[in-house]
Formats: C-alpha cells, sequence, structure tokens
C-alpha cells in the first residue's frame, strides 16, 4: 500500500511539473506579439498626427500649427498675427493613450510660477521662463492650456486671449 501512495505522488509530481513547465513557453509567445502590436499602433498614431490644425474661432485668435514629419522626427511651423516659429516637435504617448505635442523651442510670454505660498515679501524672485509649448492631441484637435489662474500665472501666447486654444486639423 505504500508503493502505491509513493507512486500515486511521484506520478502527480511529474504532471504537476509538466503543466508548469507548458505554462512557462506560452505566455512568452503572447508576450512578444503583443509588444509588436503595441509597436505598430504607436507608429500609426503617431504618423496620423501630422497635418495643419487652425483656430476655428471668429476672434482675434487666430493661430495656425502646421506638423510635418521627417527622417529625424517632427518639425513644427506655429503662425500668429505675430509670430512665425519653426522647431522641433516631441510627441508622447501616454500609458493611458492620450497624446502630447511638445513645440520646442517657443519661450512663454508670461511666468510668475506657483504663487500660492508667496509670503509677504520686499524680494521679488527671478524664475526663468518656460520654453515649449504642450497641446493635447485628441482626434483631429490639438488643445493648449493658454493662461493659468492667480495661483499659478503664466502666459503661453499673449496674442491670444482664449484660456483653452483649440486647433482642428484641416
Amino acid at each position: 500500500m505504500n508503493s502505491i501512495l509513493k507512486l500515486a505522488y511521484f506520478s502527480s509530481f511529474v504532471v504537476f511539473v509538466a503543466s508548469c513547465t507548458h505554462k512557462k513557453t506560452e505566455p512568452t509567445a503572447i508576450k512578444n506579439v503583443k509588444k509588436d502590436t503595441t509597436t505598430l499602433l504607436y507608429k500609426k498614431n503617431i504618423e496620423s498626427i501630422a497635418g495643419l490644425y487652425t483656430t476655428a474661432t471668429e476672434d482675434d485668435c487666430h493661430i495656425s500649427i502646421a506638423l510635418t514629419t521627417t527622417q529625424n522626427g517632427y518639425l513644427y511651423t506655429l503662425k500668429t498675427n505675430s509670430r512665425n516659429v519653426t522647431g522641433k516637435a516631441k510627441i508622447t504617448i501616454s500609458e493611458s493613450g492620450e497624446k502630447y505635442i511638445v513645440l520646442e523651442g517657443i519661450k512663454w510670454d508670461e511666468y510668475e510660477g506657483d504663487i500660492s505660498n508667496e509670503e509677504d515679501s520686499t524680494t521679488t524672485r527671478e524664475l526663468e521662463i518656460p520654453i515649449g509649448i504642450e497641446a493635447s492631441c485628441v482626434q483631429d484637435t490639438l488643445t493648449i492650456q493658454n493662461y493659468g489662474n492667480a495661483m499659478n500665472y503664466y502666459t503661453k501666447l499673449a496674442e491670444c486671449g482664449a484660456k483653452y486654444i483649440q486647433l482642428v486639423k484641416k
């Protein structure tokens, strides 16, 4: 009877080891396929961003951004009533799938930073004005938050008074 139990334990052990070995190889194959699919989807999403985006409002805020692809990445041309700037565009996709575009090299017009913790002080602090304007990209629309609030004061493009500048792809 003792040898029957030993044989049953040994058989169970062999089946267990065999099933563990089988499970280890399957996820590796699936994992590699997911990486390739993610890479393809990433490239497809990025390529769809290129084009001409313009403001759709009828006020004095006329802005256009042209995004073009190059061998080394992306270039932008930003045109407003008072500027015509060209530079590199950095495009990222967050883990949740949100797309962001940073127009590198554009200096913000005003920046006072976080003033919520300022004490009454007679000294003035000099802050570096940030460079680079970020826009979120949802479907065919770029959105730039153009200015902050009383606690975090800044203005990115002073020639446009809108808090959120929306540019639609043409």
